[in-house]
Parts: structure tokens; sequence; C-alpha cells
């Protein structure tokens, strides 16, 4: 996702690549694409005919009833106004600001961000990213129920009145950092629909917010290195749930809170892996760069130089009780330590717990982690939070290798040289000694409902410099979505078929590397993704304000909300944001009539901050010219009529 006004300290040299056969760009492309190129592969066992991997999966949906075009709504324009769009006859209403107190009364928001950091820990963090809707026990889940939205990052000019100030070498005062650092995590609220339709919070024993200093366990492989206790979690970017109702929050850019003031400090190759340099995220001021964060100032469990830095002790998939406002979080380390993006949880035939994950970070991989013990659904209450060694704890992480024939394999990080400990806390280098494929910045995964097959986004990477089958652009700076089939139509499988299923873009762009083949409305970046139970992928972009100021993007406007027919590949545009934001995070109601989606940092502006002490007025969104500020938000879209989303 990305980081308003800040450069990532990302200087390290993408892994090698795997091997692969040296192609003229556009042949690579076109292999990419052509359904020929790959093997062939049958239904299932019980199945004669042969058929390619998409072939496969349309006639799984022919079989299952589904319809050639899954949705039937007017795709929306382009747009470049400071609102929400959506189609006719929806509507798209404001739920949850950052600032919004989560029990729906108190404390209120103040429009000049004078709130302390004890107010802003009973209020919605900032940058709302992933999210999840969970039913509760007795009551229709259609009109009420819990969501869980992630907060990923705080913008440290809006969070405060005076903005950055004081800039270096004074240092950041404690108050300040402690309400940057109750802005992370997440929010648990109930909502609920009111008497004329519209959903709101409201107030509930249930509602809590996790933040950075919130105490939490660690379990699993990593723990002889870390330790089993934390404050906190951060960064908090995409989700996931679990099948016996848990919500899995995934830290993602932590590197940029840890630094350090010591002139001494050198990071070593493990932790430069990580991107850990000691001045985390910085602005650029007048041309000069400045820390962002600068919590180690006053909280030295973010200095890189302290023995007791808590570095090693981010960047993992957690794991909350949504219903039980008194359990603590889990870190659990088995499913690696990288920029989770976010946990796809599905199971395999036997009953094993799969997790897909992507590390957002251009040339990373993506993983699959598969459980050593089946689900029984029976035993529900032997899962969760409380449980140690359980079905998140133990078992194998993998990561992908996609090799140019159109097969691909799953390869188990233990056959790297790295002990099991160092695995869990060093995953990236584990991933490079077994020789997986550097990606282009690995985003969403989802899982078809039906299928079962699996779609990655990979956002862009203007760093790639020698293309692959998987990645077949340099400098891709529109990005692409991956699609496989896992052998046997088993999600425990170890190899898998694989097909690239477009490349965003210009379709009217001449150059390969900038020409897109989409079918339907055209679009850049994608990011989110999530399949509803009817089979609609939908498609969230994340184009940064760099990337909107290329010419080759200028037509497509803010960023978007699609729908796409994994069958025909069409692809529908469904909304619009407002200036500057990026759309991310999604959750359904059951009935499907209810579409919650994040807007996240709206009015985020260009790399160059002129003044560290005004808050940008790019967008006035979601409160207008009274609101003080631009906030980021949660929105509860509907239809009109009360039909179901999308179809």
């Amino acid at each position: 996702m990305s980081i308003r006004s800040v450069t990532p300290s990302d200087s390290i040299p993408a892994p090698a690549a795997s091997p692969a056969r040296v192609k003229p760009m556009h042949e690579i492309i076109a292999a990419a694409l052509d359904r020929r190129a790959f093997l062939q592969v049958s239904l299932s066992s019980t199945c004669a005919a042969v058929m390619t991997p998409l072939t496969a999966t349309a006639a799984v949906e022919e079989r299952l009833g589904m319809e050639s075009e899954l949705f039937q709504f007017t795709a929306v324009p382009t747009s470049k106004i400071d609102q929400v769009v959506v189609p006719e006859g929806y509507v798209a209403e404001v739920l949850f600001r950052w600032g919004d107190p989560i029990n729906g009364q108190a404390p209120l928001f103040k429009p000049d961000a004078s709130n302390s950091a004890d107010e802003q820990a009973r209020q919605g963090g900032m940058g709302h990213d992933g999210m999840e809707f969970f039913a509760l026990p007795g009551v229709d889940p259609n009109t009420r129920g819990l969501l869980c939205v992630n907060h990923e990052y705080t913008d440290q000019v809006l969070l405060f009145p005076d903005g950055l100030e004081p800039l270096p070498p004074n240092p950041v005062p404690l108050e300040k950092v402690r309400k940057s650092q109750a802005a992370h995590g997440v929010s648990v609220v109930e909502v609920a629909v009111s008497e004329d339709g519209v959903w709101q919070v409201v107030d509930s024993a249930l509602c809590r917010r996790i933040t950075a200093n919130t105490p939490m366990r660690m379990t699993g492989p990593a723990v002889p290195l870390t330790g089993d206790k934390v404050a906190g979690t951060l960064n908090n970017c995409a989700a996931g749930r679990t099948p016996w109702g848990t919500y899995l929050t995934c830290e993602e850019n932590f590197q940029g809170v840890f630094g350090t003031a010591d002139p001494d400090y050198r990071s070593d190759e493990r932790r430069q892996r990580y991107g850990l340099e000691a001045s985390g995220y910085t602005f650029t001021i007048a041309g000069q760069s400045v820390p962002v964060y600068r919590w180690w100032e006053t909280d030295s469990r973010f200095d890189l130089a302290k023995q007791d830095c808590d570095a090693e002790r981010f960047g993992y998939v957690v794991e909350i009780d949504p219903t039980d406002p008194h359990s603590a979080p889990v870190k659990r380390t088995a499913l690696g330590r990288f920029r989770h993006e976010n946990a796809e949880v599905t199971l395999a035939k036997d009953g094993r717990v799969v997790v897909y994950m992507g590390d957002d970070q251009a040339n990373e991989f993506i993983y699959k982690y598969v459980s050593r013990r089946p689900y029984d659904p029976q035993r529900t209450a032997d899962y969760g939070v409380n449980s140690v060694g359980g079905l998140l704890d133990a078992g194998t992480l993998y990561a992908a290798r996609f090799d140019e024939s159109g097969r691909g394999a799953w390869l188990p990080l233990s056959d790297s040289q790295l002990p099991a400990a160092e695995v869990a806390v060093y995953s990236r280098m584990a991933a490079s000694q077994v020789g997986a494929t550097p990606m282009d910045r690995p985003e969403w995964l989802a899982v078809h409902p039906q299928t079962g097959e699996v779609f990655a986004s990979l956002t862009n990477n203007s760093k790639r410099t020698e293309a692959d089958a998987a990645n077949p652009r340099v400098k891709n700076i529109f990005g692409h979505i991956v699609r496989w089939r896992e052998d046997e139509d088993d999600a425990a499988a170890l190899e898998f078929t694989w097909r690239v299923f477009l490349m965003a873009g210009n379709p009217d762009h001449p150059e390969p590397q900038r020409h897109g083949n989409v079918s339907g409305d055209a679009f850049a970046c994608p990011d989110g993704l999530k399949f509803d139970t009817s089979g609609i992928l939908w498609i969230q972009t994340d184009m940064s304000s760099s990337v909107m100021g290329n010419a080759d993007f200028a037509e497509l406007g803010n960023n978007m909300m699609l729908a796409a027919d994994p069958s025909g590949g069409q692809i529908r545009r469904f909304l619009t944001g407002p200036k500057g934001c990026e759309i991310t995070g999604s959750a359904m109601t059951p009935d499907r009539r209810t579409l919650f989606i994040n807007i996240q940092h709206p009015g985020e502006p260009a790399d160059e901050v002129s003044d560290p002490l005004q808050p940008n007025q790019y967008s006035q969104w979601p409160d207008g010219p009274a609101g003080g500020r631009p906030r980021s938000a949660t929105i509860a879209v509907r239809r009109t009529d009360g039909r179901t989303i999308g179809t």
C-alpha cells in the first residue's frame, strides 16, 4: 500500500531471479498471455477431457450454473472529483472515519487534530485498510455485526495541529509518539442498520482499539529468537479470517517506524534485507531528507541501536478474537516475517489450513503456509487466540516458483540453509535461498469460492530490469494479475499451473511494457482483491500520486474499484474515490446487500512537503470545508432498491 509523502529506505539489491530463458519483451508478454503456452491439465481425475487452465475454470463455472456475466450494473466513468462515485441506483454513506469514537459516542474528533493520545486510543485510527465483517450470535448478520478495520500508517502532518514540529535535532515529545502509535493497529466496532436504513457505529461492550502498545503474545517457531511477548501491532495493511471466526491482521511496512540517532549504527545484512535503516521513512522538505516517525527518539524499543529493540518482533500475521475484548492478540510467526499484505485462508482437501500471502515490496515473493494438522469444525473452541502449537503454529511455509512453461512449484523454506527459528524471522532470505521467483510487488491474494483458483495482484515494479514469464514487463508501472490452479484442485499441492490473468495499463499504448490487455474498463496498479460468494472478483487500485502524474495514467483519474468476471475476463468500473485516495479493503454482509469499503489517505499530495506545519488541503473528503482536514474512512455501499450488490 502507498505511504503518503514518504520514501522507504529500500536500497537493498533485488534477489537473483529464478532461471528463465532470455527472450525479447514482446515475446515474453505474448507467451504469458497465450493459453497455448501452458501445459494442458485435466479438470479432475474423473474427467476425460484435457483442457488449458482457463478452459478448465470456465468449464467448472459452467458446470456450477454460473452466468457468463456475473455483474449487471452500468459502469461509472473515470473521475477526478473529490467524492465517491457509485453506479446509478447505488448510494455510498460514510460510516467510520479516522477520529470517530469506536463506541459511536465519545471522544469526538477535533477538526484541528488536537485530540490527545489517550483520546486517539479510543477513536478510529488512521489509514483505513483491510477489514472483515463478523456475525454476532443470535443477531441477524445482515443488519448488525462487528467490523474489524486495519489502520496502516499515520500521516504525521495531518495527525497533529503543528505537523512535524519540532524538526530535528529537537526530539519528538513522547505525547506525539504515543498518539501516532495509538493511530496504528485495528479498530473493532459494532455496526447496525438504523431505522432509516443507514449503517452506523453503535455503542458496544465488544468495541476496542488494538494499537502499537497493546500487550500481545508471540507463538510459533520464531519464539526462541523473539521471546513470547511483545507490545503492539502496527502498519496493519490487509487482512483475513479463519474458519473458527478470528481476524487476521497483517503487519506490512514496519521498517518505517524504526531508526536511530546513533551516528555509528550500521544495519547488518539481515536487517538491510528488511529495509531497517537508521532513518526509517523520510519526508523531503526543502530538498532535505527528514525522518517521519522518529519514535526511537523517546521510545527505545524502536531504536535500532538498542539491545531491546523490537525490530524482529514486527512483520507478522496477528490473530485477534473480535468477540472477546479481553483476549490478547497473537502474532503467528509460523506464517513468516515480511511485509505482509493479506492472509487468504482456505482449506486443503484433507482439511488442513492453507494461508496464501504476498510480500509487498519490489522483487519479493508469494508464500503459502500449510498446517500440519487438519481443521475440525467440531473442535472450533480448541483453536483461536488461546491455542499454542495449533493450526497456525505448526506447519510448513513455502514460497512460489513460477516457471516459463506455465507450471510452478511450492518450495519449502525448510530446505533453506536457515534453522526453523530463522526461517520464521528471516523468511525473505530463506525464500531467496530455495529459488523462489521475485515478483512485481505481490499484494492481495484471493481464492475463487467455487473453483479454488488463486488470483494474485502484482501492483507494479519500477525496479525490474529483466523480465521473466510471470513478470513480463521491465519497469512495470501498470501492474498485472496472475492466476493459478493447484494440482488436483488441492490447496496443499506442491505444484500448480499458472497464467497471467491480465496486464493492466493502457490498451492503446504501442509500447509492450505499457500496453495493457484489459477487457472492458481500463485501470492500473491492481492492489486489493476479494471474491464475493457469487464469484465476482473485486479489484481495487493503488495508483500513487507520483504514478497518477504519469501521462499514461492521466485519463484514469482517481483510484477505483472494479468488478471482474474471472471466466470471461470482463472488467467493469464500479466505484471511484475522492482526490488522492487509495481504495482498499472490502467486506460484505452475508446477503450481499451491503458492501463496506475503505477510502484511505484522501488528499495524498506529491512527495515534496513544502510546509510541515500545514495539513494538505488537496482533498476535503469526507467532511467538506468545515471538517478541518481529509480523513480516511469506511463507507457502506448499498442499492436503493435493496437488491444484492453487483448482480
